[in-house]
């Protein structure tokens, strides 16, 4: 009963306003009140503060500050092989697996389409059918910057509208196409491996998403899809990101899915549902020789 009532209410909250209100919230610098919201969420969630560059609540001016907090440069060694991909997020493994033709596996009883996730953007579809993909959700008390799986050549930004639902496993387990109704980044790399997404998924509360290359890219909120286009690797202006360099990140907890084009990647044996990633650590290989 009480799982019907958390849905119900995640149809019926004016989830755009929550989430204006909390992002104005996050960028305030309110002092003892500041930190104070700090040292509760931390205790609630059990953040471990230790593995921040600043440890001490009293050093961040605002809550998104501390949310976006960088960690000590050891605390996520990466994997150094050339053939392994990365993790590109703390948090958990939602779900993973083979792209079935156009078909993503969101949870029990719930698939969405590829052509649905990426903006109803046929061509662009095409590169991942038949692919892989695996889908990180990010909870409050992970650390909330993503960072490249690989080597990647950015070839397009797709800034998609859409709705504000929450991305927890209960949503994703009860609310259809949730990834592909909810607003998003579309990250489009040229890499080693053939074409990859990566996309940040926004949520309730989420009070921006940005990436490395543009700044805040969410808010604001205006409707409409945009698209960016980048320079070729040998071209002025390209943007070339390394394996385990940071490319984005969200002001409070969301979900990223990652598509690989078919046969460019082996998922790793060990990506069962509610597994915890950590930024760096396996998450692929390229395909044997």
């Amino acid at each position: 009963m009480l799982d019907r009532i958390k849905i119900a209410l995640q149809h019926l909250l004016p989830k755009l306003w929550l989430t204006q209100l909390a992002g104005w919230g996050a960028e305030r610098q309110g002092g003892w009140l500041t930190r104070l919201v700090i040292s509760v969420f931390v205790r609630v969630y059990r953040v471990d503060m230790q593995e921040a560059q600043q440890s001490d609540v009293a050093d961040y001016r605002t809550f998104n500050d501390f949310f976006v907090r960088p960690l000590r440069d050891e605390a996520r060694p990466i994997n150094s092989d050339p053939n392994v991909l990365v993790m590109p997020a703390d948090g958990i493994i939602s779900q993973s697996g083979p792209i079935k033709g156009e078909q993503i596996f969101q949870a029990k009883g719930h698939e969405y389409s590829l052509e649905a996730l990426l903006a109803g953007n046929e061509q662009l579809a095409g590169d991942f059918r038949d692919g892989a993909f695996v889908t990180t959700y990010l909870a409050p008390r992970d650390y909330h910057r993503v960072h490249m799986p690989c080597n990647g050549i950015l070839r397009e930004m797709i800034y998609v509208p859409g709705d504000l639902f929450s991305v927890n496993p209960l949503t994703a387990a009860n609310i259809p196409n949730l990834f592909a109704r909810n607003e998003r980044i579309i990250c489009l790399f040229s890499t080693d491996f053939g074409p990859m997404a990566q996309i940040l998924v926004g949520a309730t509360i989420v009070g921006s998403i940005e990436t490395v290359w543009s700044g805040v890219v969410t808010p604001p909120r205006e409707g409409i899809i945009k698209r960016w286009h980048y320079p070729q690797a040998e071209e002025d202006g390209a943007v070339v990101l390394l394996k385990g360099q940071e490319m984005g990140r969200f002001k409070l907890g969301s979900t990223v899915v990652n598509l690989f084009a078919p046969g460019g990647v082996l998922l790793g044996d060990h990506l069962h549902s509610g597994r915890v990633t950590r930024v760096g650590e396996h998450l692929a290989d390229g395909p044997q020789p």
